[in-house]
Formats: structure tokens, sequence, C-alpha cells
């Protein structure tokens, strides 16, 4: 089968790393199962791997991705479930599970003609999603589902800060916070950007690092290093960050008198459970919520769609299709 690889680690050149081709087949373990891929959406967890972060050289090369909707071997629209861990392992949540990986740091991953999944991990796909708008929801959608309505502590009607527009995550975020009873207030560097999600219902947007008209009750920190600053400032007393990345850096100032003194809370977020991609699928479909498809490429053109996601310019989620 077709598909796309790590094959080398290159930290000043990742896409040098980026392999395409045949690979054998997926072999389904014992409770697995395999789905025809039909899209397959990019996040940069995929340039981190080239990277070499999180994967040693020895389990080179693994087909990446982590996100995919597909048909199941009984014929079913599914979206696949990237978290590999066992719920009881994690007190209920595999996402938990000390020895829990994403698809494409231990087994292969979705970035292919056809992807390997345990059979729990298949999500029915909303009828009313695309195979590319599925496709985003396993990573980008379910991460910011979790951090707003599971790890943040907001209430409708409270506010809150989503730094740096544009990304799959940022994109998901302000979406499901409108939709969540939120004031959304955004940042962002790039003037389109600002005004494109301004389009999506934010309340205020701004440029990064602005003065905040008041305070707001939570943050959702995806930048790291570089907007760690002006996150912990723009929290009300007993705020709370909830932080699912550090594109930008993971070592900023801890700044630990203004947090001790203000009293607020710093949230890790990652990925969530089978359940929680279940409700957000669920939310999006009830609600006629559509996910931003910033591009989609064929499958043998995966070089591209790296390209434009290293580029920093998307705005929503690059989707790579299988036609099958």
């Amino acid at each position: 089968m077709f598909a796309v690889t790590a094959d080398r680690i290159d930290g000043s050149d990742p896409l040098s790393g980026l392999g395409t081709g045949q690979r054998p087949e997926p072999v389904a373990l014992d409770g697995w199962t395999t789905v025809e891929v039909r899209a397959a959406a990019l996040n940069h967890h995929d340039l981190w791997t080239l990277k070499g972060v999180g994967i040693s050289p020895e389990r080179l090369p693994i087909v990446l991705g982590c996100d995919a909707a597909g048909v199941d071997e009984d014929g079913r629209e599914v979206v696949v479930h990237a978290v590999i861990g066992d719920p009881d392992a994690g007190g209920g949540d595999e996402s938990l599970d000390p020895r829990r990986s994403l698809l494409s740091e231990v087994y292969d991953g979705t970035l292919a003609e056809r992807v390997a999944v345990p059979r729990r991990n298949l999500v029915p796909k909303p009828a009313s999603l695309s195979w590319a708008e599925a496709a985003c929801l396993p990573t980008a959608w379910l991460t910011a589902y979790r951090m707003l309505f599971s790890r943040s502590g907001l209430r409708p009607g409270d506010s809150v800060l989503v730094q740096g527009a544009g990304g799959g995550v940022a994109t998901a975020l302000v979406v499901l916070a409108k939709a969540g009873g939120f004031q959304v207030v955004v940042t962002s560097r790039d003037a389109a950007k600002r005004e494109r999600v301004r389009q999506l219902g934010a309340d205020v947007v701004l440029e990064a690092g602005a003065r905040l008209p008041e305070r707001v009750d939570a943050v959702m920190e995806t930048v790291g290093q570089a907007t760690w600053d002006h996150s912990l400032k723009a929290l009300k007393p007993g705020g709370r960050i909830v932080v699912c990345g550090a594109t930008s850096g993971p070592n900023p100032p801890a700044q630990l008198n203004r947090v001790f003194f203000l009293q607020l809370s710093v949230v890790g977020s990652t990925m969530g459970t089978v359940g929680e991609l279940t409700a957000v699928a669920r939310l999006l479909h009830e609600r006629g919520i559509h996910p931003l498809v910033d591009s989609t490429h064929d499958l043998h053109d995966a070089r591209r769609a790296f390209a434009r996601l290293a580029s920093g310019e998307v705005f929503g989620k690059v989707v790579l299709t299988n036609a099958g």
C-alpha cells in the first residue's frame, strides 16, 4: 500500500526525512481491525516526529499520522481515535495510561491507504461532515474539546483567551468556545488571520501581546514561550491557563510570584478519551458545525501538504485525501 513515512530524523530540516512509497499492509493485532483511510489530517506532531521528538531512530521508518476518517472492515464510516492506551490503567481514561502512545509513535499511523487500530478506537463518522472535515476531529478538535469542557473550569458566560489564531487547535477552540456560550478573545500576529477569526465568531480580536480590555477567566495556551508572559498577565485572580502545546518553546520564565499571589492555576491537557471524541463528533453534528479545512491534498502529494503545514501560514487543518 502507499504510505507517508518518517524515514530519517533531521532537527534542522525535518522535511528531508519524509518518505513516500510502498509499505507492507497493516496487520491487525488481537482486538484490532483495519480501516480504509479516506482522509487523514496533518498535525505538528508529524513535524516533531521528523525532528526526532518523542521517537527514537530505531523505530524508523514508521508511517506518520494520528488522524483519520475511513471505512472499517464491516463497511461502517468511522473516525479513528489516535490514543492507543488502556482505560483501566488510566483510571478510566486511556490518555492517562502511563504506557499510552499515539498512532505513529509505536504503531504505524494514518497517512496511508490503510491503518490498523484497536476496535474500541472507532467512532461513528458524523453524516453531516465530509471525509476531510471528519479527519480533523481526532487531534485538534478533541484536544480543544477537552481543554474547554473538561480542564478549564469555565461556565457559560465566562471569558476565555485563545492565543495564536490560525492553527487547527486554535480555530477549533474559537468555534467550540462560542458553542459553549463563552466570551472569546483571540490574539494573532497576522492581520488576515485576525479578520478570519473574527468571522468565526470571536468577540474580541487583538494583535499578539496587546493589552486586553479586561482580564479573562481562562487562557487556552498552545504557543508556549512566546505568549506565556501575556497569558499570565491576561488572567483574573483565580484564573486558569490550560496548556496543550508549546510550539514556540517549552521553557518560559514561570513567574511563580504571579502564580501564587494571584492564585492562578496551570493545567496540562493532552488529547482525550474515545468517549470525548464521540461527544465532540455528536456536538458538531447537532450544531451544524464544520471543522475548518485549510487545504486538501492527494495522499500522493504529501510533500506539498507538509510544506504547507511547515510554512506556518495555515488557517485550519491541512488534510490528505485518498479516493480509494
